[in-house]
Protein backbone atom coordinates (compact mmCIF):
# COMPACT_ATOMS: atom_id res chain seq x y z
CA UNK A 1 0.00 0.00 0.00
CA UNK A 2 0.88 3.55 -0.72
CA UNK A 3 0.06 6.60 -0.12
CA UNK A 4 0.25 10.52 -0.87
CA UNK A 5 -1.51 14.04 -0.44
CA UNK A 6 -2.25 16.20 -3.37
CA UNK A 7 -2.66 19.23 -1.14
CA UNK A 8 -4.08 19.53 2.75
CA UNK A 9 -5.72 22.79 4.57
CA UNK A 10 -8.69 24.89 4.12
CA UNK A 11 -7.78 25.64 0.88
CA UNK A 12 -8.67 22.26 -0.39
CA UNK A 13 -7.87 18.56 0.35
CA UNK A 14 -7.01 15.26 -1.38
CA UNK A 15 -5.60 12.10 -0.06
CA UNK A 16 -3.98 8.96 -2.73
CA UNK A 17 -4.55 5.74 -1.65
CA UNK A 18 -3.29 3.18 -3.76
CA UNK A 19 -2.71 -0.90 -3.73
CA UNK A 20 -1.72 -2.83 -7.05
CA UNK A 21 -4.04 -1.36 -9.66
CA UNK A 22 -6.59 0.24 -7.39
CA UNK A 23 -6.03 3.82 -6.84
CA UNK A 24 -8.88 6.13 -4.78
CA UNK A 25 -9.03 9.33 -4.03
CA UNK A 26 -10.12 10.36 -1.07
CA UNK A 27 -11.96 14.21 -0.77
CA UNK A 28 -11.21 16.74 -3.68
CA UNK A 29 -11.47 19.89 -2.60
CA UNK A 30 -9.73 21.45 -5.71
CA UNK A 31 -10.44 22.45 -8.99
CA UNK A 32 -10.52 20.03 -12.17
CA UNK A 33 -7.27 21.49 -13.49
CA UNK A 34 -5.72 21.57 -10.32
CA UNK A 35 -6.68 18.12 -9.02
CA UNK A 36 -4.96 16.73 -12.68
CA UNK A 37 -2.15 19.00 -12.54
CA UNK A 38 -1.67 17.72 -8.74
CA UNK A 39 -2.15 14.06 -9.53
CA UNK A 40 0.08 14.49 -12.52
CA UNK A 41 2.91 15.39 -10.39
CA UNK A 42 2.24 12.05 -8.37
CA UNK A 43 2.27 10.04 -11.96
CA UNK A 44 -1.24 9.60 -11.53
CA UNK A 45 -3.70 10.39 -14.34
CA UNK A 46 -7.51 10.63 -13.36
CA UNK A 47 -8.61 7.75 -15.03
CA UNK A 48 -6.27 5.14 -13.36
CA UNK A 49 -8.87 6.46 -10.38
CA UNK A 50 -11.03 3.72 -9.01
CA UNK A 51 -13.09 6.43 -7.54
CA UNK A 52 -13.65 8.95 -5.14
CA UNK A 53 -14.39 8.64 -1.32
CA UNK A 54 -16.20 11.48 0.47
CA UNK A 55 -15.36 12.26 4.48
CA UNK A 56 -18.03 15.20 4.50
CA UNK A 57 -19.26 18.36 2.71
CA UNK A 58 -17.30 20.76 3.58
CA UNK A 59 -16.11 22.96 0.56
CA UNK A 60 -12.47 22.30 0.77
CA UNK A 61 -13.04 18.79 0.83
CA UNK A 62 -15.77 18.12 -2.35
CA UNK A 63 -15.08 21.39 -4.14
CA UNK A 64 -14.01 19.26 -6.81
CA UNK A 65 -15.66 15.82 -6.71
CA UNK A 66 -18.50 16.22 -9.00
CA UNK A 67 -16.59 17.65 -11.89
CA UNK A 68 -13.51 15.33 -10.96
CA UNK A 69 -16.11 12.16 -11.41
CA UNK A 70 -17.97 13.89 -14.23
CA UNK A 71 -15.09 14.08 -16.31
CA UNK A 72 -13.93 10.84 -16.32
CA UNK A 73 -16.48 8.87 -15.11
CA UNK A 74 -15.30 7.84 -11.80
CA UNK A 75 -17.75 6.30 -9.36
CA UNK A 76 -18.08 8.07 -5.58
CA UNK A 77 -18.27 7.05 -2.34
CA UNK A 78 -20.46 8.78 0.91
CA UNK A 79 -22.88 8.76 3.56
CA UNK A 80 -26.45 9.51 3.26
CA UNK A 81 -26.34 12.33 5.36
CA UNK A 82 -23.22 13.98 3.18
CA UNK A 83 -25.31 13.40 -0.35
CA UNK A 84 -28.33 14.56 1.80
CA UNK A 85 -26.91 17.67 2.96
CA UNK A 86 -25.63 19.17 -1.04
CA UNK A 87 -27.61 17.46 -3.41
CA UNK A 88 -26.33 20.02 -5.94
CA UNK A 89 -22.75 19.98 -5.04
CA UNK A 90 -23.38 16.49 -6.37
CA UNK A 91 -25.46 16.25 -9.25
CA UNK A 92 -24.59 14.52 -12.56
CA UNK A 93 -22.10 12.22 -10.95
CA UNK A 94 -22.62 8.63 -13.26
CA UNK A 95 -22.73 6.18 -9.82
CA UNK A 96 -23.00 7.22 -6.09
CA UNK A 97 -22.65 4.51 -3.63
CA UNK A 98 -24.16 5.41 0.06
CA UNK A 99 -22.36 4.03 2.83
CA UNK A 100 -23.04 2.53 6.62
CA UNK A 101 -20.78 5.02 8.71
CA UNK A 102 -19.87 1.96 10.42
CA UNK A 103 -19.80 -1.05 7.31
CA UNK A 104 -16.95 -2.35 5.88
CA UNK A 105 -16.64 -2.00 2.18
CA UNK A 106 -14.25 -2.74 -0.49
CA UNK A 107 -12.80 -1.05 -3.83
CA UNK A 108 -10.81 -3.58 -5.77
CA UNK A 109 -7.89 -4.40 -3.69
CA UNK A 110 -8.81 -2.18 -1.39
CA UNK A 111 -10.59 -2.72 1.88
CA UNK A 112 -12.19 0.19 3.60
CA UNK A 113 -13.54 0.93 7.41
CA UNK A 114 -15.62 3.90 7.72
CA UNK A 115 -16.28 5.78 10.97
CA UNK A 116 -18.23 8.24 12.43
CA UNK A 117 -16.54 11.13 13.98
CA UNK A 118 -17.51 13.88 15.83
CA UNK A 119 -17.44 17.40 13.08
CA UNK A 120 -19.52 20.48 12.42
CA UNK A 121 -21.04 18.46 9.60
CA UNK A 122 -24.10 16.60 8.70
CA UNK A 123 -23.21 12.59 8.72
CA UNK A 124 -19.21 12.82 8.23
CA UNK A 125 -17.00 9.79 8.78
CA UNK A 126 -12.62 9.28 8.41
CA UNK A 127 -11.36 5.86 7.18
CA UNK A 128 -9.25 2.85 7.63
CA UNK A 129 -8.07 1.60 5.07
CA UNK A 130 -6.36 -2.16 4.26
CA UNK A 131 -4.82 -4.53 1.99
CA UNK A 132 -4.96 -7.38 4.25
CA UNK A 133 -1.68 -7.10 5.73
CA UNK A 134 -0.89 -2.97 6.31
CA UNK A 135 -3.41 -0.67 7.29
CA UNK A 136 -3.26 3.26 7.04
CA UNK A 137 -5.56 5.14 9.23
CA UNK A 138 -6.75 8.83 8.48
CA UNK A 139 -8.10 11.59 10.61
CA UNK A 140 -8.88 14.99 10.00
CA UNK A 141 -11.78 17.34 10.56
CA UNK A 142 -12.37 16.34 13.91
CA UNK A 143 -13.04 18.33 16.94
CA UNK A 144 -12.73 15.53 20.05
CA UNK A 145 -11.91 11.71 20.25
CA UNK A 146 -13.93 8.81 21.38
CA UNK A 147 -13.28 5.50 21.74
CA UNK A 148 -14.47 3.95 18.71
CA UNK A 149 -12.04 6.65 16.25
CA UNK A 150 -9.16 5.26 18.86
CA UNK A 151 -10.37 1.66 18.39
CA UNK A 152 -10.30 2.21 14.60
CA UNK A 153 -6.86 3.95 14.53
CA UNK A 154 -4.96 1.70 17.07
CA UNK A 155 -2.62 -1.13 15.46
CA UNK A 156 -1.75 1.00 12.58
CA UNK A 157 0.73 0.96 10.15
CA UNK A 158 0.67 4.36 8.86
CA UNK A 159 -1.52 7.28 10.31
CA UNK A 160 -2.27 11.26 8.62
CA UNK A 161 -3.33 12.76 11.52
CA UNK A 162 -5.12 16.39 11.87
CA UNK A 163 -2.94 18.74 13.66
CA UNK A 164 -5.14 21.84 12.68
CA UNK A 165 -3.95 24.50 15.74
CA UNK A 166 -1.86 25.86 18.36
CA UNK A 167 -4.12 26.39 20.87
CA UNK A 168 -2.47 30.14 22.04
CA UNK A 169 -1.95 30.94 18.82
CA UNK A 170 -6.02 30.39 18.02
CA UNK A 171 -7.15 32.02 21.15
CA UNK A 172 -4.24 34.96 20.74
CA UNK A 173 -5.20 35.45 16.80
CA UNK A 174 -7.39 37.56 14.56
CA UNK A 175 -10.29 35.20 14.55
CA UNK A 176 -13.75 36.39 15.60
CA UNK A 177 -14.43 34.72 18.85
CA UNK A 178 -17.35 32.71 17.23
CA UNK A 179 -14.82 31.52 15.03
CA UNK A 180 -12.38 30.26 17.63
CA UNK A 181 -14.93 28.60 19.72
CA UNK A 182 -16.06 26.35 16.59
CA UNK A 183 -12.52 25.38 15.50
CA UNK A 184 -11.47 24.81 19.06
CA UNK A 185 -15.03 23.01 19.88
CA UNK A 186 -15.33 19.78 20.01
CA UNK A 187 -17.33 19.46 16.52
CA UNK A 188 -14.54 21.46 14.98
CA UNK A 189 -10.65 20.86 14.37
CA UNK A 190 -7.97 18.71 17.03
CA UNK A 191 -4.67 20.79 18.21
CA UNK A 192 -1.60 19.92 18.03
CA UNK A 193 -1.99 18.86 21.89
CA UNK A 194 -5.27 16.87 21.31
CA UNK A 195 -3.49 15.01 18.66
CA UNK A 196 -0.86 14.45 20.25
CA UNK A 197 -2.52 12.74 23.32
CA UNK A 198 -4.43 11.04 21.05
CA UNK A 199 -1.19 9.35 19.40
CA UNK A 200 -0.35 8.93 23.61
CA UNK A 201 -3.39 6.21 23.63
CA UNK A 202 -3.16 4.34 20.48
CA UNK A 203 -0.88 1.29 20.09
CA UNK A 204 2.07 2.40 17.86
CA UNK A 205 4.20 0.04 17.82
CA UNK A 206 3.57 -0.97 14.11
CA UNK A 207 3.88 2.23 12.61
CA UNK A 208 5.95 3.20 9.97
CA UNK A 209 4.55 6.79 8.50
CA UNK A 210 3.49 9.60 10.87
CA UNK A 211 2.29 13.04 9.16
CA UNK A 212 0.97 15.43 9.87
CA UNK A 213 -2.38 17.05 8.65
CA UNK A 214 -4.60 20.17 7.95
CA UNK A 215 -2.46 22.49 9.37
CA UNK A 216 -4.04 26.26 10.12
CA UNK A 217 -2.05 28.70 8.18
CA UNK A 218 -2.77 31.38 10.68
CA UNK A 219 -2.96 29.43 14.05
CA UNK A 220 -0.38 26.57 13.55
CA UNK A 221 3.29 26.11 12.65
CA UNK A 222 4.81 22.87 11.39
CA UNK A 223 7.25 23.50 13.80
CA UNK A 224 4.71 23.09 16.50
CA UNK A 225 2.64 20.21 15.00
CA UNK A 226 6.28 18.33 14.83
CA UNK A 227 7.01 19.40 18.07
CA UNK A 228 4.07 17.68 20.03
CA UNK A 229 3.73 14.98 17.72
CA UNK A 230 6.94 13.35 17.78
CA UNK A 231 7.13 13.84 21.89
CA UNK A 232 4.30 11.83 22.02
CA UNK A 233 5.57 9.30 19.92
CA UNK A 234 8.78 9.36 21.41
CA UNK A 235 10.72 9.89 18.32
CA UNK A 236 12.88 12.14 16.05
CA UNK A 237 11.22 15.19 15.21
CA UNK A 238 12.51 14.21 11.02
CA UNK A 239 10.71 11.38 10.95
CA UNK A 240 7.38 12.91 11.41
CA UNK A 241 5.88 14.41 7.78
CA UNK A 242 3.99 17.42 7.37
CA UNK A 243 1.02 17.73 4.76
CA UNK A 244 1.21 21.11 2.68
CA UNK A 245 -1.42 23.02 1.52
CA UNK A 246 0.58 23.31 -1.29
CA UNK A 247 2.05 19.89 -2.37
CA UNK A 248 0.84 17.61 0.39
CA UNK A 249 3.26 15.04 0.67
CA UNK A 250 4.68 13.01 -1.55
CA UNK A 251 4.37 8.77 -1.89
CA UNK A 252 4.97 7.04 1.15
CA UNK A 253 4.76 2.98 1.16
CA UNK A 254 3.93 0.76 3.83
CA UNK A 255 6.24 -2.16 4.05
Amino acid sequence: MRFASLGSGSEGNALLVCVGETCVLLDCGFSLKESVTRMAHLGVMPDQLSGILVTHEHGDHIGGVARLARSFDLPVWLTHGTLRSQPKAFSGIPMIHEIDPHGVFSVGDIEIFPFPVPHDAVEPVQFVFGDGKSRLGVLTDVGSSTPHIEAMLSGCDALVLESNHDVRMLMNGDYPYSLKQRVGGRFGHLSNQESADILTRLDTRRLQHLVAAHLSSRNNTPELAVEALSSALGCEKSWVEVATQETGFEWREIA
